[in-house]
């Protein structure tokens, strides 16, 4: 069994880049990004609530503006936290991505579909801010895992980077705060998870600079601990329909209920 996955593998890499791009997958959606989401909800998002986390619950989806660019903050604990997020979203979500994770064979290339962009990790990123800001300014969402990498000790990191605020405050848009507990989740153990989005934050108040930055994503960090253990606790009890605060447990998304951001943009390479 190991060595047919390791010559599925070796059989992956050597395809030609963009392989599957080139036969033109993304074209039946138009190759448009937003399309590509409404695309998905036939698919991939009951493929991941049904199948990969059976009985995960949501709550605060409805605090997603319909409108406008925001930057959604998350906390990340495990694999499956991108596609559990987004099933749950009634907008598009444009993930900011770690370079060498696009640049894996078939996994790289469906993920620029979704709108995935490359940032470097542990260095500063121009390009990766400029695009995000681009995207923001444009009225669409970019979703950034505020600590960086996955947290192998099941809570939240004590600090998160400021880079999500530094383009919220520069351009001007709301921070959407989302709290996800997903620990020990694995294809072997697919387990229930939650997702709790907060309420919008802006920091008007707050100096666009360094130090600004830093003073919201501590604020933020809180903001995420809170939601984080709202969902932890949502999982605890097995889904409440109404969490201690009163915000109501929601399905994912139905395609009719999806907002797509009215600035069409495609698949990167296509244009």
């Amino acid at each position: 069994m190991k060595l047919a996955n390791r010559r599925e593998c070796d059989g992956m890499s050597r395809l030609p880049a963009r392989f599957f791009t080139r036969l033109g997958v993304p074209w039946l959606w138009g190759a448009d990004v937003e399309k590509g989401w409404v695309f998905m909800r036939f698919n991939a998002v009951p493929i991941t609530t049904r199948l990969l986390a059976p009985r995960s619950y949501a709550y605060g989806v409805s605090r997603l503006p319909p409108t406008g660019g925001a930057v959604l903050a998350v906390n990340h604990l495990s694999a499956i936290d991108p596609p559990l997020v987004g099933s749950f979203s009634n907008r598009a979500i444009w993930y900011m991505t770690k370079s060498e994770l696009l640049d894996v064979p078939l996994i790289g290339e469906a993920l620029s579909w979704t709108g995935a962009f490359p940032i470097r990790r542990g260095e500063s990123d121009r390009e990766g801010l400029r695009t995000a800001r681009e995207l923001v300014r444009a009225g669409h969402i970019v979703g950034v895992f505020v600590e960086g990498t996955r947290q192998r000790l099941g809570y939240p990191a004590e600090e998160i980077h400021a880079g999500a605020l530094t383009i919220a405050m520069k351009e001007k848009v709301p921070v959407i705060p989302c709290g996800v507990e997903s620990f020990g989740w694995s294809l072997k153990n697919r387990r229930a998870c939650c997702v709790v989005y907060g309420q919008p934050m802006e920091f008007d108040g707050l100096q666009a600079n360094g130090r600004g930055y830093k003073q919201a994503a501590a604020i933020v960090r809180l903001e995420i601990l809170r939601l984080w253990r709202q969902a932890a606790e949502a999982v605890a009890t097995r889904g409440p329909s109404v969490l201690p605060d009163g915000t109501r447990r929601e399905s994912w998304p139905r395609a009719r209920e999806f907002r797509p951001a009215p600035t069409s943009r495609r698949v990167s390479g296509l244009v």
